[in-house]
């Protein structure tokens, strides 16, 4: 399949394919096999998300104040939670069979550069709780009275609720772009953090209507897993990790041998000399 952009060689990057419209689709319904395929294993994971939504329900109750702030980690720690379902997806996709201590321990082969991923996320998400606690103690002179997250449809919290996303989503825009693919990509091959980053920045960049519309599937989904108590996480949590699996492989071509590197480095160079050869020419006539 060919890849995108063929005429600008990136050899420290592996090659993009190019992705259609209706392709988020086909990835929620390979994700969906999965996960009925390894039913108990994703209820595993379904049951941590869900567990993270129960503990910003008590958060809210507890501190109103902090559970904006911790909502932002709530999006930092779910991709590296789902890297046991990126590799329950790995193992059926290769024809072996789950293993629930596999997918727990996944990351453990790549310690290194996805700890180095995860601090920088974290200071991503750092930035990101300073500045929904501003946003909360400049909106409110006073502690407001909020017990559930749809206390914050009330009319009275419009500006602040305004703002928060506002903030939020240019974090949420750029942790997804760093990471939709960078996770599943460590998991998979031997890259640094740098490498997987940049390669997923790369195709939101270059076909950013498709991961537009993968961004806006995944946050509908997680949004009504929400609307019952979290408990729709048990479900959508797994269903969703599966699926950007599915979104990486269909994504990212294989890594570049040297061989390739050097065809494309001459590729590259031809019209130069070629170009340089007719102006000599066009001098000596």
């Amino acid at each position: 399949m060919e890849t995108t952009d063929p005429d600008a060689p990136r050899p420290w990057l592996p090659p993009l394919r190019p992705l259609r419209a209706s392709d988020p689709w086909r990835w929620l319904a390979a994700g969906w096999r999965d996960f009925r395929r390894a039913p108990g294993i994703g209820l595993v994971f379904g049951g941590l998300f869900a567990v993270m939504g129960w503990a910003l329900i008590g958060a809210l109750r507890a501190a109103p104040a902090y559970v904006l702030a911790l909502s932002a980690g709530f999006l930092l720690l779910g991709p590296f939670l789902a890297l046991g379902l990126y590799q329950v997806s790995r193992d059926l996709e290769r024809g072996d069979t789950p293993d629930l201590g596999d997918a727990l321990t996944c990351w453990s082969d790549h310690l290194g550069q996805m700890a180095l991923f995860g601090g920088a996320l974290l200071l991503l998400e750092m930035v990101w709780a300073r500045a929904s606690l501003v946003i909360f103690a400049v909106s409110f002179d006073s502690p407001p009275e909020i017990h559930r997250l749809t206390d914050l449809l009330d009319p009275a919290y419009l500006p602040f609720l305004t703002a928060y996303l506002a903030v939020g989503a240019i974090f949420a825009v750029l942790i997804f772009a760093f990471s939709v693919m960078a996770l599943p990509m460590m998991l998979d091959r031997e890259v640094d953090a740098i490498t997987a980053a940049l390669t997923s920045a790369h195709l939101v960049v270059t076909q950013t209507g498709v991961m537009l519309l993968w961004a806006f599937l995944i946050s509908l989904l997680v949004g009504l897993a929400m609307l019952p108590g979290f408990a729709g996480l048990l479900i959508v949590g797994p269903w969703i990790g599966h699926a950007s699996w599915h979104a990486y492989r269909a994504a990212v071509g294989d890594l570049r041998t040297n061989e390739d590197i050097n065809t494309l480095s001459e590729t590259a160079e031809r019209p130069l000399e070629t170009a340089q050869s007719e102006g000599a020419r066009g001098v000596t006539d």
